[in-house]
């Protein structure tokens, strides 16, 4: 018999994670149907997929793709590949330890280390939240013709969404986002299968899929970018804190479930992000990769540059289902909810790195108040020095910063679920070691390997030029 969850990890010594989420969803015992404990253990990973379709990835998707074509397409399969191994670790770990990963760091590594963990978390957060500033900021610009400046000023008000949604639980927060995603992910689908003039060549994308290379100068940067995110260093705090907002059970039969019905949770979460995310790249090539230009709704001719901002003329990806009117609502409506929607899970990631290192509580707004301030302080100097058009630049950092964070994250986690100390016998399978432990050296080696040039492509956005 497994040792049970209670004996294993008392949690005298870590107050709960999100306690006013925590042990608010019900799930049914072992007699239900399959689809309904899908159902109610479904929901923990789709919120953590919300990171992995954030402004940031559109930004850094929309560049590779207008960029490069379908030249990082690999890139965007196999972080999303090694972004399902780590989540999937990450929800392993909450089941059975009932901790965090920020908790397990401060029960179990020596005390010395948290402050500088918890510091890399917050940068890390930070700059993720800067992808949010820069992409509703884009998307209240498209709407209603605010200026990018004064549109970065506004997002520090979605501080009352935030309380909106959190008055209505988990459950209503995960199903506002899903439904979002669900919306991008059809316009995005009927593009790519449906429409004649969008439709890609598939063999010639499995042929990417299949041929990775760096060749091209800069490649490596944006490749970095993409990776930091798809696979966010403070998803893999969150998701160890969300799956504990089930009421789990510390029986042998219940924590087997709870993994299973968690693996299966992040695996189709994270392959539905994978699919958006190579929508975006593959579209960004075939309406910008070798095109001189586009016309747009007012009659605008714009040309496309090597230094174009991606981000902002993006809508046109859509416009070939929607007309580049309708397209250009639609897009911002959605890169809106996207940015909104990435803003609640940053806070809730917030919330469970200061709690689980520091045992620091704060109220949500506050939190949230103060992370948006700080994202919004790098993106209020440069637009404002730099102008309009350095939203992609300012975007693709952001996601390299991530990228950068990322061992800070992987290693700890890592090292929890592959330990019979920590785990039991519900330490990871030798295929979930060996495939996260892959990624993990993998991501580090190409943080390494960029390193050089991700830190001229930074200097060279703070300083322009």
């Amino acid at each position: 018999m497994s040792q049970s969850l209670e004996s294993r990890s008392p949690q005298a010594s870590s107050p709960r994670s999100l306690e006013g989420l925590h042990g608010t969803v019900a799930v049914p015992g072992q007699q239900a149907s399959f689809w309904r404990q899908c159902l109610s253990y479904g929901g923990p990973a789709m919120l953590v997929s919300v990171g992995y379709m954030d402004p940031g990835n559109w930004g850094t998707d929309l560049q590779g793709g207008a960029s490069y074509r379908y030249g990082l397409l690999w890139v965007v399969a196999t972080s999303s590949l090694m972004a399902i191994f780590l989540q999937c670790c990450s929800a392993r770990l909450g089941v059975v330890t009932g901790k965090d990963l920020a908790q397990a760091c401060r029960d179990f590594y020596p005390s010395w280390t948290r402050w500088p963990n918890w510091l890399a978390c917050e940068i890390a957060i930070a700059a993720c939240d800067l992808a949010e500033v820069l992409g509703s900021a884009v998307a209240i610009n498209l709407l209603f013709g605010i200026p990018l400046f004064w549109a970065v000023i506004i997002t520090a008000f979605d501080v009352l969404l935030l309380l909106g949604l959190q008055r209505f639980g988990m459950r209503m927060i995960e199903a506002v986002i899903s439904v979002l995603i669900l919306t991008i992910g059809v316009c995005y689908f009927i593009e790519l299968f449906v429409l004649h003039q969008t439709r890609p060549d598939f063999l010639e994308l499995g042929k990417s899929i299949l041929s990775p290379s760096l060749a091209k100068p800069g490649m490596a940067y944006v490749a970095i970018g993409i990776i930091g995110a798809t696979v966010m260093p403070h998803n893999l705090y969150l998701h160890s804190a969300l799956v504990q907002s089930r009421k789990l059970q510390a029986d042998d039969d219940s924590v087997k479930r709870a993994i299973w019905f968690n693996t299966l949770d992040s695996t189709v979460a994270l392959s539905l992000a994978f699919l958006v995310n190579a929508s975006i790249l593959v579209l960004a090539a075939l309406t910008f990769y070798g095109k001189s230009g586009a016309t747009l709704a007012s009659g605008e001719w714009i040309d496309f540059k090597a230094d174009t901002d991606w981000i902002q003329i993006a809508y046109l990806t859509l416009s070939p289902l929607l007309g580049t009117a309708f397209a250009s609502i639609l897009f911002a409506v959605a890169l809106l909810a996207s940015g909104q929607s990435s803003t609640i899970t940053g806070t809730l990631a917030g919330q469970v790195v200061m709690e689980g290192f520091m045992h620091w509580r704060m109220k949500p707004w506050l939190r949230r108040l103060i992370t948006r301030l700080l994202a919004i302080l790098p993106a209020v100097f440069i637009i404002g020095s730099r102008g309009e058009g350095s939203v992609t630049d300012l975007l693709t950092l952001s996601q390299v910063v991530l990228a950068i964070q990322l061992p800070l994250a992987m290693f700890p986690l890592l090292h929890f679920v592959s330990s019979r100390k920590y785990m039991g016998n519900y330490r990871a399978g030798w295929f979930l070691r060996t495939a996260g432990w892959t990624s993990c050296i993998l991501i580090t080696a190409l943080d390494i390997y960029g390193l050089p040039d991700s830190l001229a492509r930074a200097w060279h956005v703070i300083v322009g030029g």
